[in-house]
């Protein structure tokens, strides 16, 4: 039963993060990479469609082999956090304190991964520091 959620997981996260391609406001990158999570630990087959596709599978591989996130893909991300998070802590504005202070703590450590992961162009620092 745990395979079939993380297979229609995937398959949900592909599409969303195809979808983020042509709509600035969905994050591709993280989507893509939930997916790839995901059919990792479902199926195989589904894995190696995802990371051989034409256009899905560089990002996805680009990540997977030390080469973190292209810059764009960062800064909207961060950008969807942070508005997705503003507009939960409005919805929560009469409730307790401690959800706001959950919510950016969660926002502070997510950003905080995201800059430091390397990105496209330090993917060949990363490599050859390695080597």
């Amino acid at each position: 039963m745990w395979r079939g959620v993380l297979l229609i997981s995937g398959i949900l996260s592909t599409a969303l993060g195809v979808i983020g391609m042509f709509l600035p406001l969905i994050p591709t990158v993280p989507l893509l990479l939930l997916a790839a999570a995901c059919f990792a630990r479902s199926s195989e087959r589904f894995h190696s469609w995802l990371l051989n596709q034409k256009h899905l599978g560089p990002i996805v591989r680009t990540y997977l082999d030390g080469g973190g996130m292209p810059l764009r893909a960062k800064v909207v991300t961060i950008g969807v956090l942070w508005i997705s998070l503003g507009g939960s802590s409005l919805l929560c504005m009469n409730k307790s304190w401690w959800l706001h202070l959950l919510l950016g703590t969660i926002g502070l450590g997510v950003t905080a991964y995201l800059v430091k992961l390397p990105g496209e162009a330090d993917a060949g620092k990363v490599s050859s520091a390695e080597t």
